[in-house]
């Protein structure tokens, strides 16, 4: 079908168009998707056994659909996403204001046109991405916004009384007749503007003040909601909520190998960035892993989540970090080192909601404790476990590691801003880390190598084996006892 041959009502009715309900569309268009092995949902990683085939089930069932879930599990994404099922184009009454069907107008305007003009009359086509529209609930929305009002300025110059209904000034739902129609963070929205969602959702039409039109509106809502909000900001009033065919939960990433691939995807990251700082595999493991330790600490508020930008921002700024320093150093290429996370910081206290106990430790505090929480988890996946409780002759693949840090009176000290040449010749110097790696990472990469190695030495401090001192210019790793055996 050329639409650009069809310009009349006339033509419309010889073509082979068929009008359907957005409901239908999505239902049949998905069905295609599905029988043909389409991806519907591109770029929406996690969700391929959960929330995506409740998804498919309610858009089968033509539900309108609330997806309720933490800050940053993207229910906004997911909801962009189903025009992909719409079709390409649709048409509608020329100069309608709530885009008419033509073969079912419900406007005034398209009504008395097509009495008018009958088959002449003009047609336009309206593209699927298009038929979009998204309002955030905010406190000062209004039922006039969402619904629509009476225009005394419309009834000025159309010289007619307010008891005609050619001066309602329609709001953003009626606008977006035939198309998706989102309402983020609906708890947020007053109750009082809630109630008149209620005979959109079940009879389908509206009401404007005291006029007796009814508008059939055919529409397809998706509302988001945080349950944190159910307690803090408002609520969905219960009629509402029951008004709504399927509320489906979302979730944060299961496993780090998911994480990974939507930072990648996510990240705004300049070519320069790719092609001149080199990210070992576990330093990408390493970041992923903060914010599934964020997700579990005591000191970090579990109601309100720990969204998945927070990896997004921390991975942009772990890049800056290195691109900072290789600047500085004026180095063309370096590779990600692990002092250089004490950069994502920033990062991660502007992303978390800390309870009382977190607030006394400090936000900066926490954060850099979670960097030494996931060393601490992804450490035994490398190298053997070290055990809390050793006994004295027992021997541990870390002993000469620690000899050597024993025989350091002044401690070892590792700049932030080290050219890439003085930090490898630094760990270099601690042989025993190139026998430990040797014996049990045999297959490591010289790029990915001097990554481990700092690594083992924040493992080491972690599991109380060495110390380590933050101070401004960079970190100092000693024996925890050597000073105080030295001393005596």
């Amino acid at each position: 079908m050329k639409i650009e041959n069809i310009k009349t009502l006339g033509d419309l009715k010889k073509s082979d168009y068929e009008s359907k309900s957005i409901k239908d569309e999505l239902r049949d268009n998905l069905i295609n998707n599905i029988k043909n092995n389409v991806v519907t949902f591109q770029g929406v990683h996690g969700y391929e056994n959960t929330v995506i085939p409740e998804l498919e089930r309610a858009i089968l069932s033509r539900h309108n659909i609330n997806l309720l879930g933490l800050r940053g599990q993207a229910k906004t994404r997911l909801a962009r996403l189903m025009v992909n099922l719409l079709d390409e184009y649709i048409p509608y009454v020329e100069g309608s204001e709530i885009n008419d069907d033509p073969f079912n107008p419900i406007s005034r305007h398209a009504v008395e046109l097509i009495k008018e003009k009958g088959d002449d009359t003009p047609i336009s086509w309206l593209h699927r991405d298009n038929r979009f529209a998204e309002k955030l609930a905010t406190p000062d929305v209004t039922v006039a916004d969402i619904i629509g009002d009476v225009d005394p300025i419309k009834a000025a110059n159309l010289k007619l009384s307010y008891a005609d209904d050619r001066v309602i000034h329609y709001g953003m739902i009626p606008r977006a007749n035939r198309c998706i129609f989102v309402i983020n963070e609906l708890p947020d929205l007053q109750a009082r503007i809630q109630v008149a969602l209620f005979n959109i959702l079940q009879e389908g039409d509206i009401q404007i003040r005291g006029f007796k039109l009814r508008l059939a509106l055919d529409m397809q809502f998706i509302f988001t909601a945080n349950p944190e909000d159910y307690t803090n900001r408002g609520s969905i009033v219960t009629p509402l909520k029951d008004r709504i065919g399927s509320q489906i939960l979302t979730h944060y990433p299961e496993d780090i190998e998911t994480a990974r691939t939507i930072t990648e995807q996510e990240a705004q990251l300049d070519d320069r960035q790719k092609d001149n700082i080199y990210v070992p595999g576990l330093a990408r493991d390493l970041l992923e892993q903060i914010v599934f330790e964020a997700r579990e600490s005591e000191f970090v508020d579990a109601k309100s989540g720990v969204s998945a930008r927070l990896s997004i921002t921390a991975f942009e700024n772990l890049l800056s970090a290195a691109e900072r320093r290789s600047l500085l150093g004026d180095d063309a290429k370096t590779a990600i080192r692990l002092s250089d996370f004490i950069g994502i910081i920033p990062s991660i206290t502007g992303k978390v909601e800390l309870v009382y106990e977190g607030e006394q430790e400090g936000a900066a505090q926490v954060a850099y404790n979670l960097i030494g929480d996931a060393v601490k988890s992804l450490f035994p996946e490398y190298f053997p476990k070290i055990e809390k409780l050793q006994k004295q002759d027992d021997e541990s693949p870390y002993d000469d590691i620690v000899s050597w840090f024993f025989n350091q009176k002044e401690g070892f000290e590792l700049l932030d801003d080290l050219r890439d040449k003085e930090y490898r010749s630094m760990l270099d110097a601690i042989s025993p880390l190139d026998d430990l790696l040797g014996k049990y990472q045999p297959k490591l990469t010289k790029e990915d190598s001097y990554f481990v190695k700092e690594f083992v030495l924040w493992a080491l401090v972690e599991f109380k084996q060495l110390s380590k001192y933050r101070f401004t210019e960079g970190i100092q790793f000693k024996d925890p006892y050597g000073s105080f055996i030295s001393d005596l």
